[in-house]
């Protein structure tokens, strides 16, 4: 296979764009440094697109290497022929090439093995010929042998029936066939086999064309299968099924029809249907997985780049009933000045005693924002909260924080090493109301499939979701950029080519010297060669630097290139700390010529004048500012036809899940976003989007709220 076509043909990009990539990426580069510094050789791809070739590439790799491994196995058995070769070549899925060496794999014993010991498969070859120049009777009494047990006709042709139904489920091109017919024509089906959880009610008596089924649906009926409350099935009308296999495999004028016939429904039903059943279910898996993690990807992607609420002394609140709600006030640097904890809910109801407690706490630190965590109690809590705060005199605001994977964080041995004077329960106070500060900086702290923003993430493949989500976070670091004297060993980690060795290194140089002057100072940094120097540098900042350009996202290798296109235009580093370059695009007429003056290509140039008329641009800062609120609404609030303000939580196959304000978000059904066909709620609003929705429908004992957003 030439994978270097067959990235390009996926990806629908130019080969010369494939190879240099394909280089880049064998030289050790990662995608963040490829996408962004190494433009002029991708042709100016993005991270995205530079992470999927990156996938595909080792994809398609492995791919080769099996096809190798198959290779070798066969000849070395001695089965290679000139036929094999040509379909081992064409072979373009690991189903195929698995289907093509299916019977030359290693089994255990099977019937078909035991009666080829027993000397059977002349019998079995005669049989499939379907010419026969003496009964079949006759000629199978001929293996008759006491001492291999065949004792009778009816033995020998048992066993060679086993032979033949085994090599009817073998073989690629039946299989093929079968599966494809399968797709065509079967149902999924799911039945329930203990009535414990509504949440898979609609699955229990469900049936579907399996090419229908949405992936959503394959990873709700597995679950259910997985925690015992449903029986998942494929099935399909056999009937057509036999009638397709026979005209396939028995001629007009066959002398061993009747006995072919049996065959086929045997090696159908025991070997060929289970088989294909379990490949079928699989494959229909490992495809509503990838739809699941590109948008688990998405909505952590928008979650990360969330922009930060700046400027704001945070009172952090960490509902909770019996134990009490953790409090913890932080500065605007993130820094904790205070912890309590008080008992606003029940059991304890001390509502009096918690409103002295935060009111003082709020007049001592002159705090701007409360953020509550969006846990147990707090609903609550948000009354409580919103109550509070027609007494306080000043202007506090409150917001609902997305508490998941705090607790996580708390418990970590990061959360123990940042905040070793805290308990489990009042970290994880400080992380609600960091992560409003700054949600990318604290979001980056938890395992990424902790955070809730997916879709059956706990049942999907691990390994293959924690790398595409590690790659999201790591995309989301480096193009946001990182603070190099006050970012963390977790934030530093997720830097191109910085690890977390090289992160913590990074953190003891900084504490025994002292804050950054230079990025050249890095390389003073254990472990931190040029290569990850070359990597890395660009993407760190250092705020208030002499050295302007290193507060920017212009590469090092690139200062000599910036400092002579400022001259050009007639400006100096000092116009570019005072942010007195603003119109510096404006005079660069002929950017072609330019770039060739300068030694770079023409992207560069592109960026490189971004970055020099806003230094130190936040990019999360074009992204809709979250909903604060000052009061707070029920469910019992809500009628139908009520239009509201709120922000998405959650994106997933069949619609997004809104935050009116309520403590319980409601779902905009896929068929309510918008008046055109959408295949996707993707294609049309993201996680974190400030969005009119109109109230459909209140179920307050089920707690569902039905919304829309089209006619508003």
């Amino acid at each position: 296979m030439d994978i270097i076509k067959q990235l390009q043909e996926e990806l629908g990009i130019k080969r010369t764009q494939v190879e240099q990539t394909v280089a880049l990426l064998d030289e050790g580069n990662t995608v963040p440094f490829i996408s962004r510094y190494r433009k002029e050789m991708t042709g100016s791809l993005d991270d995205q697109t530079v992470r999927l070739l990156a996938e595909r590439l080792q994809s398609l790799r492995n791919l080769e290497e099996k096809r190798a491994q198959v290779y070798a196995s066969i000849e070395e058995q001695g089965f290679l022929t000139e036929e094999l070769v040509k379909k081992l070549e064409n072979a373009k899925t690991q189903t195929e090439i698995d289907d093509i060496y299916r019977p030359y794999r290693p089994k255990r014993r099977t019937r078909a093995s035991v009666a080829k010991e027993k000397g059977l498969q002349p019998l079995a070859d005669m049989i499939w010929g379907q010419v026969l120049l003496t009964p079949l009777p006759e000629y199978a009494a001929l293996f008759i042998d006491t001492e291999k047990e065949v004792l009778s006709v009816e033995d020998a042709l048992a066993g060679a029936s086993d032979i033949l139904a085994e090599q009817i489920a073998d073989d690629a091109s039946y299989r093929q066939m079968l599966r494809d017919e399968l797709m065509k024509q079967a149902m999924m089906v799911s039945q329930k086999t203990k009535e414990e959880n509504p949440v898979y009610e609609m699955y229990y008596d469900y049936a579907e064309k399996l090419k229908q089924v949405p992936p959503h649906r394959i990873l709700a009926m597995n679950r259910g299968e997985k925690e015992g409350i449903l029986s998942v099935k494929i099935e399909c009308e056999e009937e057509k099924i036999f009638l397709r296999m026979e005209r396939t495999i028995i001629k007009k004028d066959s002398h061993t029809r009747d006995i072919l016939v049996e065959v086929i429904a045997d090696g159908w039903k025991r070997l060929l249907f289970p088989s294909l059943e379990r490949e079928i279910r699989k494959d229909l898996t490992e495809q509503a997985e990838i739809g699941a993690i590109a948008v688990f990807r998405e909505n952590l992607k928008q979650l990360l780049l969330q922009p930060p609420i700046g400027g704001k002394t945070v009172l952090a609140l960490d509902p909770a009933f019996r134990t009490g709600c953790k409090i913890a006030v932080i500065d605007e640097t993130g820094k904790p000045l205070e912890t309590t904890v008080v008992y606003p809910t029940a059991p304890q109801n001390k509502v009096a005693e918690a409103e002295t407690k935060l009111m003082a706490l709020i007049a001592k630190y002159h705090v701007n924002l409360i953020s509550i965590g969006n846990g147990t109690a707090s609903r609550e809590s948000e009354q409580f909260v919103a109550d509070m705060l027609k007494k306080v005199p000043t202007k506090v605001e409150y917001i609902i924080a997305n508490e998941a994977g705090a607790s996580v964080y708390s418990a970590s041995k990061l959360g123990a090493d940042e905040f070793p004077q805290y308990d489990v329960s009042l970290r994880s106070a400080i992380s609600i109301g960091r992560r409003i500060q700054d949600p990318l900086a604290e979001l980056v702290k938890i395992d990424p499939k902790s955070i809730g923003v997916g879709q059956y993430q706990h049942d999907m493949n691990q390994k293959r979701l924690g790398e595409a989500l590690g790659g999201v976070v790591e995309d989301c670091v480096n193009g946001v950029g990182v603070d190099l004297n006050t970012a963390s060993p977790a934030l530093l980690s997720y830097v191109s080519g910085i690890n977390g060795t090289v992160a913590k290194n990074i953190l003891a140089y900084r504490e025994e010297n002292g804050k950054f002057k230079s990025r050249k100072e890095l390389l003073k940094v254990p472990k931190l060669g040029p290569k990850a120097f070359l990597q890395c540098a660009g993407f760190l900042r250092i705020s208030g630097s002499e050295l302007v350009l290193d507060q920017t996202g212009v590469h090092p290798e690139s200062y000599k290139a910036a400092e002579k296109l400022l001259k050009t235009c007639g400006y100096t580093l000092a116009d570019v700390a005072n942010r007195k370059v603003g119109d510096l695009g404006k005079k660069v007429l002929s950017p072609e010529k330019l770039a060739d003056d300068l030694g770079i290509g023409v992207p560069t140039l592109m960026d490189m004048i971004e970055e020099l008329e806003k230094p130190n641009r936040d990019p999360r800062s074009d992204a809709p500012a979250p909903v604060l609120r000052s009061d707070v609404l029920s469910m019992e609030d809500l009628i139908v036809g009520m239009v509201l303000t709120g922000t998405v939580r959650n994106v997933i196959d069949f619609g997004v899940f809104v935050d009116i304000g309520v403590h319980q978000d409601g779902l905009v059904h896929i068929s309510q976003i918008c008046d055109k066909y959408i295949k996707h709620p993707l294609e049309v609003v993201k996680l974190g989007d400030v969005v009119q929705v109109k109230v459909l429908s209140v179920d307050i004992p089920k707690k569902r709220i039905g919304l829309t957003m089209k006619n508003i």
